[in-house]
């Protein structure tokens, strides 16, 4: 036990004594505010939401997780933008090879043909130099065959423009070698991306898209390549949240929101990277699964056989079903309702074999939301599904998903709450 005497107390305790009387009131203080800091920050650790976004590749994860930075964190840098302008450009030649490689698959060539040489018999169409058909030639050799020589122009080289002016946006060493080869084509050769865009062939080809796995949102892009081309081109918020970008690691971001502290987590859904998914299942507060509506009809990136909304479902089912997230709120984002609202008007859900059960009326958007819904709630053991946790969203419209996370984050809260026993359960 430690020393202790009725007389004056040493100058130095007697070795091993002191006990709990060690220091006197100031450490005994100094205790208890330690033990009280510890305390506190152990309920605020559990107050604390970990959020993981999961879901398939291209399902519009990463589109939500940048929703996050917009409405609840800080504006990106220029750097940042510099390099999304790069992966904006990069993107529409990825989509430029696939749409001429698609019409040229379909047999449409000699209807370009046709289409360039009625407008110029009849002075129609683009006034330029150039006819759709010299376009898709010029974009044939230097995008897709690569039989173009190697004098292509580079109007990037040294950062000037095409006319001389510096180009903001340059080069990115973040977006990586690849996508800045293609940042420099889309350069040299965006008037015939453009004219050829224009063409009515190549609204044919836009038409049966599902085939070739183009991202349908980069159609903003290809609406507006003269403002991307331009040297005083900087990405604006809906630039960025279309880019697209392969998650290859596991991305983390904080956000206090009113008074809550988020820790957000955004992985890659192609099959290659959810090995890396079970690094981030530990003391998850909520997943928020993400599904895309309109990928009913399109087949994986990685798998060409396998029908997207058949991989999303059985994704959901593992997820929902796997132990680690026994305790776990699990939110469910049927994305993308615009691009699903526009694709049902011209491919049939009952027409894609694995949905051919579908027996409501085509091109009916409330009844193939429910039909989908509906499979999704099938994944599910417990029949009790609280309709609350399903959201029908579009990822890339800011206003629609500041409301959908405002009550998601509201949900995901209230739940945590409850499991930590601040809130009563009901």
């Amino acid at each position: 036990m430690g020393g202790c005497s009725s007389k004056p107390a040493p100058a130095a305790p007697p070795s091993g004594g002191g006990g709990a009387t060690d220091g006197g009131p100031a450490k005994a203080t100094e205790s208890r505010n330690i033990e009280g800091d510890l305390e506190r920050g152990r309920r605020e650790e559990e107050r604390k939401i970990k959020m993981l976004l999961l879901g398939a590749g291209e399902s519009g994860k990463s589109t939500i997780f940048k929703q996050m930075r917009v409405l609840y964190g800080t504006e990106r840098s220029d750097d940042d933008l510099r390099m999304y302008g790069v992966v904006a450009r990069s993107n529409i030649v990825v989509a430029t090879r696939k749409l001429c490689s698609h019409l040229r698959n379909l047999g449409l060539e000699e209807e370009l043909d046709r289409e360039s040489r009625e407008n110029e018999d009849l002075e129609e169409g683009d006034h330029s130099s150039m006819t759709s058909r010299q376009a898709y030639d010029e974009l044939m050799a230097y995008l897709v065959d690569n039989t173009a020589t190697a004098s292509a122009q580079d109007p990037t080289a040294g950062g000037a423009s095409e006319n001389g002016r510096k180009d903001w946006v340059g080069q990115s060493p973040r977006a990586g070698l690849a996508a800045n080869n293609d940042a420099k084509q889309f350069l040299a050769h965006h008037e015939s991306i453009r004219i050829l865009w224009q063409s009515n062939t190549m609204k044919q080809v836009w038409a049966k898209r599902s085939a070739v796995n183009i991202i349908d949102s980069h159609k903003e892009y290809l609406n507006d390549i003269p403002r991307i081309a331009s040297p005083e081109y900087k990405p604006t918020t809906k630039d960025v949240l279309i880019a697209r970008v392969r998650t290859t690691q596991v991305v983390m971001e904080r956000y206090r929101i009113q008074g809550t502290e988020f820790e957000m987590y955004d992985v890659g859904g192609q099959r290659s990277e959810r090995r890396k998914w079970i690094d981030c299942f530990d003391q998850v507060t909520a997943v928020i699964f993400v599904a895309a509506l309109s990928e009913y009809d399109q087949t994986l990136a990685e798998a060409k056989r396998s029908n997207r909304m058949v991989e999303s479902l059985e994704l959901f089912r593992s997820v929902c079903n796997n132990r680690a997230f026994m305790n776990t709120s699990i939110l469910l984002f049927l994305n993308k309702k615009d691009l699903f609202a526009e694709k049902i008007l011209s491919s049939d859900i009952a027409a894609q074999l694995p949905f051919s059960d579908y027996a409501g009326p085509t091109q009916d958007f409330d009844q193939g939301v429910f039909y989908f819904m509906q499979k999704f709630k099938d994944c599910l053991i417990d029949d009790e599904v609280n309709d609350a946790f399903i959201h029908v969203t579009c990822a890339t419209d800011t206003n629609n998903m500041a409301f959908v996370l405002d009550s998601t984050s509201t949900i995901i809260k209230n739940e945590n709450l409850k499991r930590s026993g601040f809130l009563g359960a009901d």
